[in-house]
């Protein structure tokens, strides 16, 4: 849900956003500077003293060398400490010597405490002049200079510098600078390294970080449509992909503050402007993309396990005013045989929409529970919106247990007041112990009411409708409700007089400078031990899911589903996220890849836009295409807003079409996307990647935001333009077979792109070679496709007389908290396939074979690609036992097609090749089995 309108609806609300625009200008113009303008600071610090630290790290210490006034006095000592907390990552963490400053609380991300500012330093400290000294371990070198202070970070395999922050004076950033409100530190970089991460933000240029462009972090509610601007979420790190003379190496910087910042990359440097907190820098060394995201979510939390179930279609829109509406949208997809698993409400089925409430009339919750009872037998889902303000009521529940609790955030020791959709509200405080409890209770008590399936924790940033300090007027109801529910009517004066409301540097916020506490909590409130709203603010809405996913977690034991909206470095451990608001555009349809890569990257692999465009009303060409690609997001959403006609897939019949044909093939991918959920749980390996991940050398794809890869081979190449029939795609060297014609084949010697015939409901996906793809039959309902029998598709290169090709599949008990083996409920079967000397053969390993040998799962047909012989003389073997009966299995041979003028790379003996499909199988997935066959070789 939105807090801002999509539509100008009438004349007075025009006159407020121009008013709101008008002193978003006064504001900028009067700014104290420009984010993109370089800054010279002082002269930095001075390295006085180094020694080793008890933890066996290093300690030192800084002095300031000249004092200066620019955004406030320069801390005159600073402390420096450093460790190699394991092969692959450093930690850098600088902070005032003499007081502690604000850090991320220790118990939300759990790391290692840097020895306290007391502590007794273990070797002699040095007065005397160091000139280069290096600390390292066996990925990573860090090496300093003394005066002034900087340091490096090396590769130590290849001695390359990932990051460097001494200014040698040509260079145009200035050296360290640490005052209260304002950090400064920078790094060179070489201008052929490929940046990607600082988000969240819309990025016009796609999923590569581009020179210039302004990368401000600070969770704030604007729809997605703003371009370059600080959306929802705040994940202050970066990948750096590098490829000198084909050595490639990637790796990650984290900066780990939560206070806002600006981030300014010029190509050749990159530098940090902090209003606050410490520097705790940690870096990754890969060498691969899947090794840096795997080291960043062993640190930042890996990946919540996801049940089954949400990898299904989900469908929501604000607006179900009732559930007759909600049943008919169940009843029209299932007439349509369009799938569906889950069906959600916005705040339509809220009391006055005040959380944790029903609508007695709307939603009455005899008839409620009824509709779920049904749903839930045939194995869908329902999910509810919550939002964090909890309106102010004497007659809420909720508010008086929260009041009672003293749960919320204060300001001068009374609970801030706001307004959100209920009119008045309080926000709770999620660091608060207390509040985590009350939070668990009152979703405890909703579940009761209402047995929901998950859980949307939406405006999370926190949004607000007001600014400023408010009172609830005297004398009138607010909000009335004869007028926009986003427009403030709270009586309030804004707060400027403090150095944390009107801070000395002021961060690029909303793109357009405004007061950081615009629109939000105000900065100057507190939190559970003071803490203030300045540091805190851009955890609110990942606290806010910590909370959430424990009070879900303590709910009849199953596996929690949280979406949320505002999300920080950590996330992913908890909850699932889409991109927000944004438009029904083909430039936002663009923009939803980049978006969807980048939090692949940050750890939240679950992650999608909402299909078709959240507002104002999408064109039915758009919803075809967007539907053709929403289908391949992790995370797959229809969700519309209360002012846009109704978008559900079913209502035009071209787009019915587009979405049997793209969710019936993802509901037959099921069991690969629901694989790579438990490589995302167990390694952090994103769902959707860029195709660099798969092709580091292959430096065409360093910038390609227009096509993804599911996993390590399966390429999406969508439409994502108007009036188009063919798409332009870039196919990375080697062989790629069409996953909707498997006859269908591409070969490409060198990378390039490819025009590919693309009409209004087809989408080109392309799996590529060596790969074992495991699939079932599909279905209407997750559930009842997950017990179809298994195919399983192999992939040689074309016309390879060797080649091997391999495979993985995960299954279990969705439903329990931990997704894990050894537990006696999940499965894992690895498979293999060779071709070699005129012999086929697959075969499989099986761990923990007992839960899938119960529910009875097996293989019926095994598809092979690019064989250059039919097959004959089948032998089977199940648990190293010759299997007898293969009576019933038929072999059958195609040959492949190459589309028009894409045959360049293809000789004679390739077209000769075959897709050779062998069926009538009952292979055990919870069994070893191998099989083997001859090729007659065809003339």
């Amino acid at each position: 849900m939105f807090s801002f309108p999509p539509l100008l609806s009438s004349p007075s609300l025009l006159k407020t956003l121009l008013l709101v625009a008008a002193l978003f200008v006064c504001y900028t113009n009067s700014s104290a500077s420009t984010p993109t303008i370089p800054t010279k600071i002082g002269k930095g610090y001075r390295l006085v003293s180094v020694a080793e630290s008890p933890d066996g790290g290093l300690v030192g210490h800084l002095q300031v060398k000249q004092k200066n006034n620019i955004y406030g006095p320069d801390i005159p000592l600073l402390q420096l400490y450093v460790k190699h907390e394991t092969d692959g990552r450093l930690r850098v963490h600088i902070t005032d010597a003499e007081k502690e400053r604000w850090e991320i609380p220790y118990n939300l991300i759990p790391r290692a405490q840097p020895p306290t500012l007391k502590q007794s330093i273990t070797s002699k400290s040095t007065n005397e002049p160091i000139t280069v000294s290096e600390y390292s371990s066996s990925g990573l070198i860090f090496s300093y200079t003394t005066d002034p202070f900087g340091f490096a970070v090396k590769r130590k395999s290849n001695g390359q510098t990932l990051f460097n922050s001494t200014s040698d004076g040509s260079d145009p950033f200035g050296n360290l600078v640490f005052k209260d409100q304002y950090i400064e530190i920078s790094t060179k970089l070489p201008k052929d390294a490929s940046l990607y991460g600082l988000g969240e933000n819309t990025q016009p240029h796609g999923i590569k970080l581009f020179p210039n462009d302004p990368y401000t972090l600070y969770t704030t509610d604007i729809s997605a449509i703003n371009l370059n601007a600080d959306l929802y979420g705040s994940h202050p790190v970066y990948m750096d992909l590098r490829n000198v003379g084909g050595d490639v190496n990637a790796h990650a910087v984290l900066l780990l503050n939560s206070n806002g910042m600006d981030v300014v990359y010029r190509g050749s440097s990159l530098t940090y402007k902090v209003i606050g907190g410490v520097l705790d820098f940690y870096f990754f060394s890969g060498p691969t993309p899947l090794a840096v995201v795997d080291q960043y979510t062993e640190f930042v939390g890996r990946p919540a396990p996801m049940p089954y179930w949400s990898l299904g279609f989900h469908q929501c829109r604000w607006g179900y005013h009732n559930l007759s509406v909600v049943e008919d949208v169940v009843e029209s997809y299932k007439k349509a045989k369009i799938p569906l698993d889950v069906i959600w409400n916005d705040d339509d089925h809220m009391d006055g929409h005040k959380d944790f409430t029903l609508n007695a009339k709307n939603y009455p919750r005899p008839k409620l529970l009824a509709f779920l009872d049904k749903i839930h037998k045939q194995g869908m889902k329902y999910i509810v919106i919550i939002d964090p303000g909890i309106g102010v009521n004497s007659s809420y529940g909720v508010y008086q247990r929260g009041l009672a609790n003293d749960v919320f955030i204060k300001y001068h020791g009374k609970p801030f007041l706001a307004q959100v959709w209920p009119g008045a509200v309080n926000f709770p405080d999620y660091l608060n112990p207390k509040t985590v409890s009350w939070w668990a209770d009152e979703v405890k008590r909703f579940h009761e009411l209402v047995p929901v399936d998950g859980l949307w924790i939406d405006m999370n940033e926190a949004s607000n409708f007001c600014n400023g300090l408010c009172t609830i007027p005297v004398g009138r109801i607010c909000p009335n409700g004869t007028g926009p529910g986003w427009i403030c009517c709270l009586d309030c004066k804004n707060i400027t007089n403090t150095k944390w409301d009107d801070p000395p540097y002021k961060i690029n916020a909303s793109g357009l400078q405004v007061p950081i506490g615009y629109k939000t909590i105000a900065t100057s409130a507190t939190h559970y031990n003071g803490v203030l709203e300045y540091d805190a603010h851009s955890l609110y809405g990942f606290s806010q899911s910590v909370a959430t996913h424990k009070a879900l977690q303590g709910l009849q034991g199953k596996r929690p589903f949280i979406l949320s909206r505002s999300t920080f470095v950590g996330s992913g451990k908890y909850a699932a996220h889409w991109t927000g608001d944004n438009k029904g555009t083909w430039n936002d349809l663009k923009y939803s890849i980049s978006t969807m890569l980048n939090f692949g990257i940050f750890g939240v692999p679950m992650v999608g836009s909402d299909i078709c465009g959240f507002y104002p009303a999408p064109t039915e060409e758009l919803c075809n295409r967007w539907i053709e690609l929403g289908a391949f997001y992790p995370f797959s959403r229809d969700h519309a807003n209360f002012y846009s006609p109704r978008q559900e897939l079913y209502q035009w019949k071209s787009v019915a079409v587009s979405a049997r044909n793209a969710l019936g093939m993802r509901y037959k991918l099921l069991p690969y996307l629901y694989t790579l959920a438990y490589e995302a749980h167990i390694s952090g390996a994103p769902i959707a990647r860029p195709l660099f991940f798969s092709f580091p050398n292959f430096t065409r794809s360093y910038g390609l935001s227009t096509q993804f890869l599911l996993g390590k081979s399966l390429m999406v190449s969508p439409v994502l333009d108007k009036a188009k029939t063919k798409v332009h795609a870039l196919f990375a060297p080697g062989t790629w077979y069409s996953l909707f014609d498997m006859t269908q084949v591409i070969v490409v010697k060198e990378g390039h792109y490819r025009a590919l015939d693309a009409p209004l409901h087809v989408i080109n996906v392309h799996l590529y070679q060596n790969t074992i793809l495991p699939m079932q039959q599909g279905g209407l309902r997750s559930k009842e496709a997950r017990m179809t029998p298994f195919s399983l598709v192999v992939t040689f290169p074309l016309g390879a007389s060797d080649g091997e090709a391999k495979g993985n599949l995960y299954l279990d008990d969705d439903e329990l908290p931990e997704m894990k083996l050894g537990n006696g409920y999940s499965t894992y079967v690895d498979f293999y396939a060779t071709v070699s000397k005129g012999k086929v053969k697959v075969w499989s390993g099986v761990q923990e074979s007992k839960f899938a040998l119960e529910k009875g799962w097996y293989v019926e047909k095994v598809t092979v690609l690019g064989l250059n012989g039919i097959g004959a003389e089948l032998e089977v073997e199940v648990d190293g036992i010759a299997a007898v009966d293969t009576s019933n299995v038929e072999f059958t041979a195609t040959e492949h097609k190459f589309p028009d003028s894409l045959e360049e790379d293809v000789n004679d003996d390739m077209k000769k090749s075959m897709m050779l499909e062998v069926r009538g199988l009952k292979l055990s997935v919870g069994k070893k089995f191998a099989m083997s066959w001859s090729m007659g070789i065809r003339g």
